[in-house]
């Protein structure tokens, strides 16, 4: 039987017990290690993981709903893209809930979205002109009209061409 040691390894006292596992040879018999201590230790290991595990669903659920609610802003507003946010939540909705990972795939508006971009990584012929003509006149818009400094002028301009060159260099999904 093994017990966990009561007094520093360095002391000595008169006579000898015996010798644990852990080389301690004054000890009190206090508690059996192997199995109270292993018991515990189990049990606050699989207690932990069990809430870390159910904290992370959670955190995945609030995430992939916050970029849920990004992506269908992104339908309305052009310099927030649809598509990746889509993608990302369909993602963080797979690792936490079969339910809503489902359900966003199969949703009548939001799943074309995904299921389009993951099967043929290509974007609609629509889609593509929608989003740049609104990119260009969102930031001609503001690049003209809105803003005075040169630097942000051209800024806002070099910001609609990458972004327009981004969503041109996805392949057109033909229906």
């Amino acid at each position: 039987m093994h017990y966990i040691c009561s007094r520093k390894h360095g002391s000595s006292s008169v006579g000898r017990a015996p010798v644990s596992k852990t080389g301690c040879r004054e000890f009190e018999p206090l508690l059996p290690c192997n199995k109270i201590v292993g018991r515990l230790v189990s049990i606050i290991v699989g207690t932990s993981l069990f809430f870390f595990y159910t904290n992370m669903k959670i955190l995945y659920i609030v995430l992939g709903t916050i970029t849920l609610v990004l992506g269908i802003i992104g339908i309305f507003l052009p310099l927030l893209p649809t598509t990746p946010f889509l993608l990302l939540s369909a993602a963080l909705y797979f690792r936490s809930s079969s339910r809503l990972y489902e359900w966003l795939l199969s949703h009548k508006y939001l799943g074309p979205y995904i299921r389009n971009f993951r099967e043929h990584k290509a974007i609609p012929l629509r889609a593509k002109v929608v989003s740049v003509s609104l990119v260009w006149a969102t930031l001609l818009y503001c690049s003209l009209l809105v803003v005075s400094q040169w630097w942000l002028k051209i800024l806002l301009i070099l910001l609609a061409i990458a972004i327009s060159c981004h969503i041109l260099s996805y392949k057109t999904l033909n229906k």
